[in-house]
């Protein structure tokens, strides 16, 4: 029936676009905590940049693996953007370009969650119409089959 393989087809539409949204959020997920440390720590660098002494930290080189190390005080830093680009920014640049990567994956966060909601209740909607469309056509088949059975045993 060609209402169903609609239906169908609206339903596998909706299902790629909740998984290619989910997809996006786990991204966000991964990559909000990433900016948020980096944000912590040229905050902290800038704190100290008119320290005379070095300062002493600890930083994650792997997952597992950490490193000590004396910074210097420091006007600039390097930030990865991401394709094998580095760039250097001055402490206050980078602060403020951090501070708004993060507002902005937030702000892109609550849309991916908010979008999924929506395709759900989309998926559900749909799910359930393809489901009374299907019951009507076999109610339909079958007031038909025996409507066909009574007009043939009465001729």
């Amino acid at each position: 029936m060609p209402t169903l393989q609609k239906f169908q087809e609206a339903i596998s539409k909706y299902k790629f676009m909740e998984m290619s949204t989910a997809q996006r959020r786990q991204g966000l997920e991964q990559k909000i905590p990433d900016i948020s440390n980096t944000l912590k720590m040229v905050e902290y660098l800038k704190k100290h940049k008119d320290d005379p002494e070095p300062v002493e930290t600890t930083f994650e080189l792997n997952d597992t693996l950490y490193a000590r190390a004396k910074l210097d005080p420091i006007e600039r830093v390097h930030l990865w953007l991401g394709a094998n680009v580095m760039l250097a920014y001055d402490i206050d640049e980078a602060i403020d370009l951090l501070r708004e990567k993060l507002s902005n994956a937030k702000a892109n966060m609550a849309a991916a969650n908010e979008d999924l909601g929506f395709l759900r209740d989309q998926i559900t909607t749909m799910e359930v119409n393809t489901a009374r469309v299907h019951n009507w056509d076999v109610k339909r088949r079958r007031d038909r089959q025996i409507q066909k059975n009574q007009a043939s045993s009465s001729t």
